[in-house]
C-alpha cells in the first residue's frame, strides 16, 4: 500500500473472501475520500429519529488528533445533572475493526450500530477514532485507545464533558469491539490491570476479536496478537471481570475466539468468560445484515449482558 493517491491493497486470507473483498472496498473508498490520507473529519453532532439517541463528535486531544463520537440515548426520565447512581447510565467504549488499516468510528455503518446499542442497552457509548496503520503503526492505536479511556474516566466524575459527567457511571463500564476493535479492547483491559494501569479498573464487555487479525504462514505468538499464548497468570491482570466473546461458526476467525474463552477459562484467573456462537453466519455478519434476524439475537445477548450486573470488564467479538 502506498502513500500516494493511487493506494492499493492485496488481501489473502485462505479463501475468506467476504472479508478480503470487505476490507479491499472499504479503504478504497476512503483513499479515494480522502486523497491518500486515511484521515476522517469529525461530523456534527446528529440526533436519529428512528432511536432517539443523540451524538455529537469530540476532540479529546488535538495535539495528537485523537477524537470520538458520543452517544446518549433518550434520557427525558432522567433527571439532568443529578449525580446518583440511579440517574446514571453503564458507559461503553467501542473500539471499530476494519483490521487496523481501515473504517472510523464515523463511518454509517458504525454510527448505525451504535445507535441500535445505545437505544436498546440504555448506556452512554464513546466510539474511539484511533489513528489507522499504515500511516500510523501499531501500537498508535492501542495508545490512542488507551488515552481515550483515561478521558473517559476523568470525565465521568466532575468533568467538563455533561454527557458523561451528568449521565455515566464508570462503575458499570465496558470495553467492546468488533475484530481488530476486540482485539484493542483486550489489550487495554490487560494494560488497566497492569502496572501504571487506570486508577479505577473498568469493565470491559464482549466484542471483538482478541485472538486473530493477520494471517500467515507461520504461526504468531505474541501474546499482543495472540492471547492464548500468555502466561496462566497474566490473566489475572482482567480482575474478577466478565468476558462476553461473540463468534460466527462460519467465520475464519471463530476458533481463535473459542480458544480465547477456553483459555480464558483454564487460566483460573477469577473472572467469567461467556461464549455467544451464531450458526451459519460469517465475518461481522451483524454489519453486513443489521436487520436480520440472527443479528437481532446478537444484539439481544449483548444487551443482556451489560445489563445482566455492574461487575464486568470485556465485550469482544470474534465474529468480526
Amino acid at each position: 500500500m502506498s502513500n500516494g493517491g493511487n493506494r492499493r491493497l492485496v488481501v489473502s486470507n485462505g479463501g475468506n473472501r467476504r472479508l478480503a473483498t470487505r476490507i479491499k472496498s472499504s479503504v478504497q473508498q476512503a483513499a479515494a475520500a480522502s486523497c491518500g490520507s486515511l484521515a476522517r473529519t469529525p461530523c456534527r453532532r446528529r440526533w436519529t429519529r428512528a432511536t432517539g439517541v443523540a451524538s455529537k463528535d469530540v476532540v479529546i486531544d488535538a495535539d495528537a488528533g485523537l477524537a470520538v463520537r458520543l452517544y446518549l440515548p433518550n434520557v427525558a426520565n432522567l433527571t439532568a445533572g443529578k449525580r446518583g447512581g440511579g440517574d446514571k447510565l453503564p458507559v461503553v467504549v467501542f473500539y471499530h475493526g476494519g483490521g487496523f488499516v481501515t473504517e472510523s468510528a464515523f463511518s454509517p455503518t458504525y454510527h448505525r450500530y451504535l445507535n441500535a446499542l445505545v437505544s436498546k442497552a440504555r448506556v452512554v457509548a464513546v466510539s474511539v477514532e484511533y489513528h489507522l496503520a499504515p500511516e500510523h503503526r501499531l501500537p498508535r492505536a492501542y495508545d490512542d485507545a488507551w488515552a481515550a479511556l483515561r478521558w473517559v474516566l476523568e470525565n465521568a466524575g466532575a468533568g467538563p464533558e455533561p454527557w458523561l459527567s451528568r449521565h455515566g457511571e464508570t462503575a458499570r463500564l465496558f470495553l467492546v469491539g468488533d475484530s481488530a476493535g476486540g482485539n484493542i479492547a483486550h489489550n487495554v483491559a490487560m494494560r488497566a490491570g497492569g502496572k501504571g494501569g487506570a486508577a479505577r479498573r473498568p469493565g470491559h464487555p464482549r466484542r471483538g476479536s482478541p485472538r486473530p487479525y493477520f494471517w500467515g504462514k507461520r504461526p504468531v505468538d505474541d501474546p499482543v496478537i495472540d492471547p492464548v499464548a500468555m502466561a496462566r497468570g497474566e490473566w489475572r491482570r482482567l480482575g474478577r471481570a466478565r468476558v462476553l466473546v461473540t463468534v460466527a461458526s462460519l467465520d475464519t476467525l471463530s476458533a481463535r475466539g473459542r480458544a480465547y474463552v477456553a483459555a480464558a477459562r483454564a487460566s483460573g484467573w477469577g473472572g467469567e468468560a461467556v461464549l455467544y456462537e451464531t450458526p451459519g453466519e460469517n465475518h461481522v455478519y451483524f454489519l453486513v445484515e443489521p436487520d436480520g434476524e440472527k443479528a437481532a439475537k446478537e444484539m439481544d445477548a449483548v444487551v443482556a449482558f451489560i445489563n445482566e450486573g455492574e461487575q464486568v470488564i470485556t465485550a469482544s467479538r470474534m465474529d468480526a
